[in-house]
């Protein structure tokens, strides 16, 4: 089944977040206040990130949490399937409908990384206009 939740998305704007300030560990509550996200909600999500290695948590008063790997070795896809499994085992469904959907949604989130999503988000804050193919 696709299975592609907002626990994903939040945790996909957050890791861009950490990617921003990529050279120390950045507090939750800053990341929370930041994008708008409960912080209970975000430890959660970041929990499960840390124990899959996609984050490195600090603790203590520079503490905090900072990407495990550069941003541009984290892909999208990566996030998805950490918190919400692997997408989709529908291949034979519909005809093989679901399945191309299901591959099509894979790819683009396999080719889309932590810095991808920062970079497309600094030009749409800089209203640069930028477009991505």
């Amino acid at each position: 089944m696709i299975s592609v939740t907002a626990k994903s998305r939040y945790a996909v704007v957050g890791m861009a977040e950490l990617s921003r300030n990529a050279a120390r560990p950045v507090p939750i509550s800053v990341v929370a206040e930041r994008r708008g996200i409960p912080v209970q909600f975000l430890e959660q999500l970041f929990s499960t990130l840390r124990r899959d290695g996609l984050l490195i948590s600090q603790r203590g008063v520079k503490g905090g949490f900072r990407l495990a790997r550069p941003a541009e070795e984290i892909s999208v896809l990566d996030v998805v399937q950490a918190l919400d499994g692997r997408i989709g085992d529908e291949e034979s469904e519909a005809g093989g409908i679901w399945g191309d959907g299901v591959e099509a949604l894979r790819r683009v989130f396999a080719e889309a990384t932590i810095a991808d999503v920062a970079r497309r988000e600094e030009a749409e804050e800089s209203g640069s206009g930028m477009y991505f193919i």
